[in-house]
């Protein structure tokens, strides 16, 4: 297989502020009844395989594990946390639920190895030291091998669904930055990252990168399950259409990001990132599940109700801190807690509906 660098494919152009209608929830779960009903009446009894059950791993970064939305897995207090921070109300948690109740021709077990922080290279072949806040032990999270070898993928695995990429970048590093250079006049974070200084990629190297990067990463799932049908997931939009929607004095939303960077970390960060994926993904003859479309109009500055993904501070569990270690963020005095412009439950609950939807017409061909 060539690794070279796929052509560019360039995003389709949407009119400023236009909105895309949500998911319609009744309409998706309506369809993954059909579809487990489907699947139950193609399969004869007891003949599905050798397998009890459909193995399906989990992999990806805090996007995919859940961070602080739903109650930890492993529970706090348990000897086998991590630190990767997954939680039952992330996408797989959903979806495995969902699954549970209406078994597409048999049951799915996963296997979710998701952990926040995770790069691309954290899926694939490096080993990950987990930078949980949540009680970490008195010397540190223990390094966790590569996400692929403790899913422990083989010619057994019939799904793998994978979201990462954004670590990579890093987009949530990007996004500090510019927090930064938005509280300084005459600063910018679209310059910085377009003519950086020495020792910083700009935005293209950086895209490309990650292309190539994920295109390796694919390459070793499919190697170590050569079986499974395989599912990435993009990110969703945790930015507003117009950046002049933020209210820059809020850190409930993007905070002293200026509304120019806003729009330059949509236009030439988030959805390049995205469209690589869908690029690398068709390249592979994976599926892509996109989730940025229906959740445009539920960004990061929307109202609580409206949004998906909560701002730098936000709502989240009684066990997340509101203080980012190592940095003057500090969302206490605004009764919020440290979110990063992450999903919350609403946010996930979409995911999970499309990340379901895949899963069951991957398995109708498996």
């Amino acid at each position: 297989m060539s690794r070279g660098r796929p052509a560019a494919v360039a995003l389709p152009s949407r009119p400023r502020g236009a909105l895309r209608p949500p998911v319609s929830r009744l309409r998706t779960r309506a369809l993954a009844v059909g579809l487990a009903l489907a699947v139950s009446a193609l399969v004869p009894a007891g003949s599905a395989g050798a397998a009890d059950h459909y193995q399906w791993a989990a992999l990806g970064d805090s996007y995919t594990a859940g961070g602080f939305v739903g109650a930890p897995q492993p529970p706090l207090g348990d000897a086998s946390r991590d630190g990767c921070d997954r939680t039952g109300d992330a996408y797989p948690g959903v979806v495995e639920r969902e699954l549970d109740e209406f078994p597409p021709g048999k049951p799915v077990h996963l296997t979710n190895v998701s952990c926040g922080n995770a790069t691309i290279a954290d899926v694939a072949d490096t080993r990950q030291t987990p930078i949980s806040p949540v009680q970490p032990p008195a010397g540190g999270w223990t390094a966790v091998d590569p996400q692929i070898q403790r899913a422990r993928l083989n010619d057994q695995t019939d799904i793998v669904t994978v979201g990462v990429g954004g670590n990579s970048l890093p987009f949530g590093g990007m996004l500090l930055k510019c927090l930064e250079l938005g509280a300084t006049p005459g600063k910018s974070c679209r310059e910085y990252f377009t003519s950086p200084p020495e020792g910083e990629e700009n935005i293209q190297d950086k895209l490309a990168r990650v292309q190539d990067e994920y295109i390796q990463m694919l390459a070793k799932v499919h190697q170590a399950a050569p079986n499974a049908k395989v599912i990435t997931v993009g990110y969703p939009a945790v930015l507003p259409q117009e950046g002049t929607a933020c209210n820059r004095l809020s850190l409930t939303e993007l905070g002293a990001v200026k509304h120019a960077d806003v729009d330059w970390l949509r236009d030439h960060v988030l959805e390049p990132l995205n469209s690589s994926i869908k690029r690398v993904t068709d390249f592979f003859g994976d599926r892509y599940v996109d989730v940025y479309s229906s959740s445009v109009g539920h960004d990061a500055c929307q109202p609580a109700g409206t949004k998906w993904v909560e701002g730098i501070c936000g709502d989240a569990a009684d066990y997340w801190p509101a203080k980012l270690s190592g940095t003057l963020l500090n969302c206490a005095p605004i009764n919020k807690r440290v979110t990063l412009v992450h999903p919350n439950a609403d946010g996930y609950a979409n995911t999970a509906a499309h990340v379901e939807r895949a899963i069951r017409i991957a398995l109708l061909d498996h």
